[in-house]
């Protein structure tokens, strides 16, 4: 089967006065292409790019075998929002039926169309290094974390979702779904600082909502009760943990700084502040009032999966 194939691969890509060059396999000459490095999704510097870039520059200088990788996939990309498209065209493309280069430039379009996808996505990658003890780099999380990858892959079909697009959101929804193993409906509203966490069977529904620095781990299911349609799937506020396995059920409200232990089945809503175990789910730990946590000390961020001393 024929592979799927970029139209440009560049072997080589560094900094230069400024600006990005890059030497192209052209079998005539290695000379460098200057271009001109773009703004930030927020308009000015990109710190989340330029120490990405450092990063992929640190691991190909120390591992020759990956220098032609990281240059294609990093080092030659004007942009994260440029370098998530080629990175995700060359993993969802079809051979055949669905090529890299188009695939390629519907997912730029969709991101540039929406810069807050871009925002999310260096927020997402902040989340990945300060929250699992197995990321070093950040450029590890770009390249090889399916869940970071089906999340923005995720943003990309969300775009094309609200501008009525629906097939082609479809389209991307199924292949992330085929190729990562995360199933998240292009409909559904998810926030930024996001980690999943191994994401291996993670599914979220249409009408799910879930909020800023939130961190789900493998097997979670945020889905419905039945053929119930309209707004049918839970509500996750900022800061929730969810721990591995968990199922939360229905159109209910999961509170802010909440935990859901690991296998639990959770069919009401969670206050705010709460751990729930169990299936079906209840809440644990003594009572008390509940106390709101600084962003930084919300268990979705912090990763913290014992009880909380706060209960219904």
């Amino acid at each position: 089967m024929a592979a799927c194939v970029d139209k440009w691969h560049p072997t080589h890509a560094g900094r230069l006065s400024g600006a990005i060059y890059r030497f192209l396999p052209d079998g005539a000459t290695d000379r460098a292409v200057v271009t001109t490095a773009p703004a930030s999704a927020s308009g000015g510097g990109d710190d989340v790019w330029d120490e990405l870039r450092a990063e992929a520059q640190a691991d190909a200088d120390a591992e020759p075998l990956l220098r032609k990788f990281y240059g294609d996939l990093v080092l030659s990309r004007q942009s994260l929002e440029a370098a998530l498209a080629a990175h995700l065209s060359a993993k969802l493309c079809v051979p055949g039926v669905l090529p890299q280069d188009a695939l390629r430039d519907l997912l730029a379009a969709a991101l540039a169309a929406h810069p807050d996808a871009g925002r999310a996505a260096r927020a997402d990658l902040r989340a990945a290094r300060d929250r699992d003890a197995a990321c070093e780099r950040m450029v590890h999380c770009f390249l090889y974390y399916k869940g970071f990858l089906a999340l923005q892959a995720h943003r990309a079909a969300h775009g094309l979702w609200s501008e009525g697009r629906s097939a082609a959101a479809l389209l991307l929804q199924n292949r992330a779904s085929e190729v990562f193993g995360v199933d998240i409906h292009p409909g559904a509203r998810i926030g930024s600082g996001i980690l999943f966490d191994h994401a291996t069977a993670i599914v979220i529904g249409e009408t799910a909502v879930v909020g800023n620095d939130v961190s789900i781990l493998h097997g979670v299911t945020l889905g419905g009760t039945g053929k119930e349609s309209g707004d049918r799937h839970p509500k996750v506020g900022d800061g929730v943990l969810i721990g591995a396995g968990a199922s939360v059920l229905g159109n209910v409200r999961i509170g802010a700084g909440a935990k859901i232990g690991a296998g639990a089945v959770v069919l009401r809503d969670v206050p705010e502040g709460t751990t729930a175990v169990g299936n079906p789910a209840k809440a644990v730990g003594k009572k008390a009032a509940p106390q709101r946590r600084r962003p930084e000390e919300q268990p979705g961020v912090t990763m913290e999966q014992g009880s909380s001393d706060y209960v219904i």
